[in-house]
């Protein structure tokens, strides 16, 4: 395990300095001019002079290897330099936001896999059952509905019409101050839209898992045995069915990553989704490079996450292999 480990944290340090580089390369063609942006209103009167000042300031004078190799060596040494846009430390940006955003993502996965994962093995008991129609044909009309639309539908519904849950933000407009309670209740609609949105593919796998599983010999050997049909199900068919769910994981990481931006604007949910946008729109080079390492990590960690919850549901399966 510790070897495999290795190699792909090995492996992740090109793919992380790339990644950091094409955002540079990206950024520079881009047609946004980050010191007008950072300028704002003053810079539609400021002098040339001014101009090309704040240019060299921001050290976007510079050439596009020179601007990345400069942020690059800063930030291993611990200095993600300084968001233009933001106007604070890149790290004080992402480390105000990033435990939010984690939040949200961490539970929506909670709720997709649990949901998706209890839906798709009482559908395989039954497979062309009531249920397994019914919940089938959800999960494909759900792969085809945009997660933002998902949370309008929801906010519409739920906060504004029935007057269930806030429609958004991380407590109430009239509170000063953030309590464990308040957090929990706002939290609700965006980790469940974020969360159903991922279901139905984790639904689908396990469904198709464990009915492919039901007709395996060994759990045909387990029901010969005379064993409940509870046990039969969990106990030998579902670790199974899990396998190609596992595998699944990591590739979902990047949906997650997507899905949660979205449901963070549409519910002003505190994370680091306005700050991506506002890093995009005003070519801030430290920030968007950062927020750009921090999801092809995560991406990475998932998918390792993936292989090595697989090795560990087969024994079969070598961590070296």
């Amino acid at each position: 395990m510790g070897r495999m480990a290795g190699r792909r944290a090995l492996l992740a340090v090109p793919v992380l300095a790339a990644v950091t580089f094409g955002v540079f390369a990206v950024a520079a063609a881009s047609p946004f001019d980050p010191v007008k942006a950072y300028a704002g209103t003053a810079g539609l009167t400021a002098s040339q002079e001014n101009l090309d000042q704040l240019r060299v300031n921001l050290g976007v004078d510079q050439p596009l290897v020179t601007r990345w190799w400069n942020w690059l060596t800063s930030a291993l040494s611990g200095d993600l330099g300084d968001s233009s846009v933001m106007r604070q430390p890149v790290s004080d940006v992402i480390g105000e936001r990033l435990g939010w955003s984690v939040l949200l993502a961490a539970s929506a996965f909670a709720v997709a896999v649990v949901l998706g994962t209890g839906l798709g093995v009482l559908a395989a008991r039954r497979p062309g059952g009531l249920l397994d129609r019914c919940v089938s044909s959800a999960a494909y009309t759900l792969e085809a509905a945009p997660a933002f639309w998902l949370g309008l539908l929801a906010i519409w519904f739920l906060a504004l019409k029935l007057d269930v849950f806030p429609a958004g933000g991380l407590t109430d407009a009239a509170s000063d101050t953030v309590t464990f309670g308040q957090v929990a209740t706002h939290l609700v609609l965006p980790a469940a839209v974020l969360g159903i949105s991922q279901l139905p593919w984790f639904f689908l796998y396990v469904r198709q898992g464990v009915a492919d599983a039901l007709d395996e010999d060994p759990v045909r050997g387990a029901r010969a045995r005379g064993l409940r049909e509870r046990t039969v199900l969990l106990g030998h068919a579902l670790r199974s069915g899990m396998l190609p769910m596992l595998t699944l994981i990591g590739s979902r990481v990047p949906e997650l990553i997507t899905g949660a931006l979205l449901v963070e604007t549409v519910f002003s949910w505190p994370g680091i989704a306005a700050a991506t946008v506002q890093a995009a729109t005003s070519v801030d080079f430290p920030l968007l490079a950062a927020l750009t390492v921090l999801a092809t990590a995560a991406v990475v960690l998932g998918n390792l996450l993936s292989d090595l919850l697989y090795a560990i549901a087969d024994p079969r399966v070598g961590f070296d292999g």
